[in-house]
């Protein structure tokens, strides 16, 4: 796409660049052998994605922050690029700007991933919780001991009314737990209750064992409100196994939080698993996107303080519904092959190419990548009936781009870049959005010499991301 944007700033200055290149070419080692050397990075106005080798000083630092005083003044929030570095020093650079369409590869300087259809999520954040039939609270729910334990540690709270309850029930949608009702029948937690009198706040958190949320303020969990970046995402898998206490999900309307512990969210379960309880109590971790973890079998066990201490992993990301191929993996797709399959991953890999017939048909299979060079025939992928995350190699895209066998199923796609697929790769992603309608990527190529290859410096080290400063 030919770029139209006004100059911004030094942004689109090599010179304001250069030094960051350099950084990243501090080994060098393709250069000394008379080969063009290729890096890549991120960075936004708050932090960074670079290749570099270990922690940079500070005076290194002032390259960066350079830029990002750059992308501030001209109100950008983050640039990807890549250069081509040839030995003599004439460098091609691309600066690709900021895209509606393009979700950032967090951690990583790839260009990121292309989101297909507004709105649209992974299957597990799209899962609804199953139907439990004849599902009872919990023996341990006590009606009495919690309305007679609250009262007593709260003996002058204002409490909720009949119809102040009904009324969040016909906002929320579903009918809470008896149990949730009696707590709110002794204090309905508004702060215009307790005007300027923070103790009594304190109060009625020591009283329930939580930072209470106020009737009015009742919410169910969004799964949409969990989903982080469709990268890390359409990898993950849920399941909820026969004996589980609370769903394998990303949110349900049932999840209905009442309070919090300071950074993670706990809710009563109107939609347990086939083994828990109607009304158990249930902690959202903000750490994680998928599943909850069960605290207490009952609302009366939580505030009497009889809070489970063993956590168990209800996830489902492994043999048979996730499955990863390649090297210190699985050794061949047979052997993923499983009508439970939702996703397969190919890894780098030194063998003979993999063919994807074993996996042709499966009903669940959703996300499929695959590392470039591991496909022995990219067409295969037409066979993928329901895919709705792909992520390949730019010559892997070129030969479903050039048949036209994109699957039309996707949601969303990324390029796994090598090093030799440098600067085509935009290119390729503006023919993926073109099939969609979707809005092109704007890149910008610079033209520049850096001079030839320094004489060896350190040594090769990981990629680093960090926050501005760090």
């Amino acid at each position: 796409m030919i770029d139209r944007r006004p100059p911004l700033s030094s942004v689109r200055d090599f010179a304001t660049w250069e030094p960051v290149l350099r950084l990243l070419l501090a080994g060098d080692t393709e250069r000394r052998a008379a080969r063009s050397a290729r890096v890549a990075g991120r960075i936004s106005r708050s932090g960074w994605s670079l290749a570099l080798p270990g922690r940079m000083s500070s005076t290194e630092q002032i390259a960066v922050q350079d830029i990002q005083r750059a992308l501030a003044r001209g109100r950008v929030e983050e640039i990807a690029f890549r250069a081509e570095v040839r030995p003599d020093g004439s460098t091609t650079l691309g600066l690709v700007w900021p895209s509606p369409v393009v979700e950032a590869a967090v951690g990583y300087p790839d260009l990121g991933v292309l989101v297909l259809a507004d709105g649209s999520l992974p299957e597990p954040w799209r899962r609804l919780p199953d139907p439990v039939p004849g599902a009872m609270p919990a023996p341990s729910a006590d009606l009495e001991l919690l309305d007679r334990t609250l009262r007593k540690r709260l003996p002058d709270a204002i409490g909720a009314t009949e119809g102040e309850i009904a009324a969040a029930e016909a906002r929320l949608g579903v009918t809470l737990s008896d149990e949730l009702k009696v707590v709110y029948r002794v204090t309905r937690a508004r702060w215009e209750d307790w005007g300027d009198d923070y103790e009594a706040a304190g109060r009625v958190t020591t009283a329930v064992g939580c930072d209470l949320s106020a009737l009015d303020d009742l919410y169910g969990v969004d799964a949409a409100a969990r989903h982080s970046h469709w990268g890390l995402s359409a990898t993950e898998a849920v399941g909820t196994p026969p004996d589980a206490a609370v769903q394998g999900l990303a949110g349900s309307p049932g999840w209905i939080v009442f309070g919090g512990n300071g950074g993670d969210e706990l809710a009563v379960d109107l939609t347990p698993g086939p083994g828990g309880h109607l009304g158990q109590v249930i902690l959202v971790d903000h750490e994680q996107s998928l599943g909850a973890e069960l605290m207490a079998d009952s609302l009366t066990d939580f505030v009497v303080g009889r809070v489970r201490e063993e956590r168990r992993d209800r996830r489902g990301d492994q043999l048979p519904v996730v499955a990863r191929v390649g090297s210190g993996s699985l050794e061949t797709i047979q052997a993923a092959a499983h009508p439970a399959l939702e996703v397969l991953s190919i890894g780098a890999w030194d063998g003979t190419p993999f063919s994807l017939a074993p996996v042709t048909g499966l009903p669940r299979l959703r996300t499929l990548t695959a590392f470039p060079g591991t496909l022995a025939d990219p067409l295969e992928v037409a066979g993928l009936a329901g895919l709705e995350f792909l992520e390949l190699g730019v010559q892997e895209w070129r030969v479903l781009l050039d048949a036209g066998a994109v699957p039309r199923t996707l949601s969303a796609a990324a390029i796994k870049v090598r090093d030799q697929d440098h600067l085509p790769v935009v290119a390729i992603a503006n023919e993926i959005l073109a099939l969609w309608g979707r809005p092109q990527i704007v890149q910008t190529l610079l033209e520049g010499n850096i001079g030839p290859a320094a004489q060896p410096v350190g040594h090769a080290g990981r990629g680093v991301a960090g926050p501005a400063g760090s």
